[in-house]
């Protein structure tokens, strides 16, 4: 077979090798990057393309940090916080994590009711919410590490459909390969709003946490003491680290050109109110397929972010109070761990009966991300580079420099906003 298939073969070892990084970013796309991403595609047109080139470097730099330290430490970005730092830099770390993580279940878990609905109209959107969040429990409780990972990357496979969709209506290339890398910006509280939306969604400091983390857990899935030590246990991080980010900022820039093309184009709509707006106007414009893969692409997305963000609240909890974590362990041996999901969960279920808007709550979400986004990338570039933790593995010139802009631009975004809000 590998005379006839080599080919076949070479891809099937990729894909093996593929792992904590392919699930992060592809979970970076989550129903609250779709609807930010689709707001940016609708109200402005292909003029926040350019972004999704940038966000690649920066959204793999930042990634490929979280690991290292995870691999190297051995331990969660929580723990070495708690380790290394003062108690201070723990609580706000905290304070300003766990509270939008929360209220981004609570959101991606609405819009997965509103878009089972959407498929299934006979179901009522609260009973869809209820029987996607307990399934992912299950599935959580019931498989092992290695297997979860594997279910989790095939759920990737399903958010390709956004490439699919724009290919479904006639496109102007030129006009996309112009916008593609001729960058554009706006200095207006509107244009400024989507775009810290945009880079707290691509950036979401959630994957931060994950990241490190679950680079532990699939070290101790196998033999981390010896794994570590290996030469290639970096390159093939640095690999899986580079296809994620790059799957992430793919889906980001077809999400955009999908909406920035047939929805703004047509005038369709202007505002997308709620999560099932961008794919019923993409109905009459783009015929049933489109609105068919769009949705499908919020239920995957959806099935890979809720176990992140409930994991990553459990993770930073768990290592700030010292107790056993992560998903390579069972439910006996890490029972506080799986509490706190099954906590989360609940919670994020719970929102749905308050009211509030999903759709505002992920915006609102993806804007707190872009704001809280430069404490945290400050916090990893300094362990990155500390060399009580890091030893020779500190960061080299290509990594600091690229964080450091990220942590500008992303810095100068929200003081900008920040600006123009007081001033309107």
């Amino acid at each position: 077979m590998s005379k006839q298939y080599p080919f076949l073969l070479r891809i099937k070892k990729f894909w093996k090798a593929l792992g904590p990084g392919l699930i992060t970013g592809a979970s970076d796309v989550d129903p609250s990057a779709i609807t930010t991403f689709s707001q940016a595609g609708t109200r402005f047109g292909l003029t926040t393309l350019w972004m999704s080139i940038v966000a690649w470097p920066i959204l793999a730099i930042l990634q490929e940090m979280c690991a290292r330290i995870g691999i190297v430490t051995g331990k969660g970005l929580t723990a070495v916080i708690k380790t290394h730092y003062p108690p201070w830099i723990l609580y706000i770390l905290i304070a300003l994590s766990c509270p939008a993580f929360l209220l981004n279940i609570g959101a991606d878990i609405a819009a997965l009711g509103q878009v089972g609905n959407l498929l299934f109209p006979a179901i009522p959107a609260l009973y869809c919410s209820i029987g996607f969040t307990v399934l992912l429990f299950l599935l959580i409780l019931v498989l092992p590490f290695k297997k979860l990972a594997a279910v989790m990357k095939f759920i990737c496979l399903s958010l390709l459909v956004y490439v699919i969709a724009p290919f479904l209506y006639s496109q102007n290339t030129g006009f996309i390969i112009h916008h593609t890398f001729i960058p554009s910006f706006h200095f207006d509280k509107e244009f400024l709003l989507i775009v810290t939306g945009i880079t707290g969604a691509i950036i979401s400091p959630y994957l931060f946490f994950w990241q490190a983390s679950s680079e532990v857990d699939a070290m101790a899935a196998e033999d981390f003491r010896k794994k570590r030590s290996k030469r290639n246990t970096f390159l093939m991080m640095r690999k899986d680290i580079l296809a994620g980010a790059f799957f992430a900022v793919l889906l980001m820039y077809f999400i955009i050109l999908t909406t920035g093309t047939i929805l703004h184009n047509n005038g369709a709509i202007l505002n997308i109110d709620t999560i099932k707006d961008a794919a019923l106007a993409l109905k009459p414009l783009a015929g049933n397929m489109a609105y068919v893969l769009f949705s499908i692409g919020i239920i995957g997305t959806g099935f890979l972010i809720i176990p992140v963000l409930s994991g990553s609240i459990s993770y930073i909890l768990t290592e700030a109070f010292n107790r056993k974590s992560g998903f390579s362990n069972t439910p006996t041996e890490a029972r506080l761990f799986y509490v706190i999901i099954a906590i989360a969960m609940c919670l994020g279920i719970a929102m749905n009966g308050l009211g509030i808007s999903p759709v505002k709550a992920l915006l609102f979400t993806t804007v707190l991300y872009g704001i809280s986004a430069p404490f945290l990338i400050g916090i990893i570039l300094h362990v990155a580079n500390n060399k009580m933790i890091m030893g020779e593995f500190c960061n080299n010139k290509i990594s600091n420099t690229i964080g450091i802009i990220s942590l500008l631009l992303m810095l100068t975004t929200a003081i900008l906003l920040a600006y123009f809000t007081l001033v309107n």
